[in-house]
């Protein structure tokens, strides 16, 4: 397909990198020229080009810029009648971005992660499932959602990545001093916490951990008398309201 992108975040070129060596042809923004640069130097089917050039170019656009940006950047440009629109804005709803893109179809608010430049990664997307599947399914896993309630929930659900990695990060960091290869030690914690979870839902791990007496079983017993799921969930609480 011809795919655009206007912005290239940290976001956008991982989905870029994801999409690199399937037939694409694929123009993004000079926005984040470092980014960009990088991008063409190391996809060939990349192109780095005018904003207009990549509406006039492409099938499918991608917005990788920020929401409250966005009407700044689009205002003066001419989107097709023909051209579906997925945006990477969090915070723009499929009715702004329709808005912001008229006449092209708002076809999908959608929600990526870093990992989707490997491929195996999650997607959260609303709107046209379809499409998102023939661009993204071969390698990653698209879950389509109902309703924009769906999304927002799934928006605060999601930061649960963010204190996973602090405390992968954390335990790491205690392993390290105790090993003659701290990174090793790392790896070793990424790759277990990814994969398990990767095969089994989290009650049944939970379970299958809960030898009595057990290491497992002693840290998590410990960390639930703390507080932690209170204080979870208490932080949830305050993303879903604002």
């Amino acid at each position: 397909m011809r795919l655009g992108f206007i912005g290239t975040g940290v976001i956008a070129s991982a989905v870029v990198r994801g999409l690199a060596g399937q037939g694409h042809e694929i123009r993004v923004s000079a926005r984040s020229k470092a980014r960009s640069s990088q991008l063409e130097a190391e996809i060939p089917e990349v192109q780095v080009t005018g904003l207009q050039e990549i509406l006039d170019q492409s099938e499918v656009v991608f917005l990788g810029v920020m929401a409250e940006a966005a009407e700044a950047i689009l205002t003066d440009l001419h989107f097709r009648l023909d051209q579906k629109v997925v945006s990477f804005m969090a915070g723009a709803s499929l009715d702004r971005v329709s808005t912001l893109v008229a006449p092209a179809k708002a076809a999908a608010v959608m929600m990526p992660f870093p990992g989707i430049a490997q491929g195996g990664s999650a997607i959260m997307a609303l709107g046209d499932e379809a499409l998102l599947n023939q661009i993204f399914g071969t390698r990653n896993t698209v879950f389509t959602l109902e309703t924009a309630a769906e999304l927002e929930a799934y928006l605060c659900a999601q930061a649960v990545l963010s204190p996973v990695a602090r405390l992968t990060a954390d335990a790491a960091e205690w392993l390290g001093k105790r090993v003659a290869d701290p990174a090793k030690g790392e790896a070793f914690l990424r790759l277990l916490i990814s994969s398990n979870l990767a095969v089994s839902n989290s009650d049944d791990l939970i379970e299958a951990l809960n030898t009595p007496g057990g290491f497992n079983q002693r840290l998590r017993l410990y960390m639930e008398k703390a507080g932690i799921g209170e204080d979870l969930a208490r932080g949830l609480d305050r993303l879903e309201e604002g």
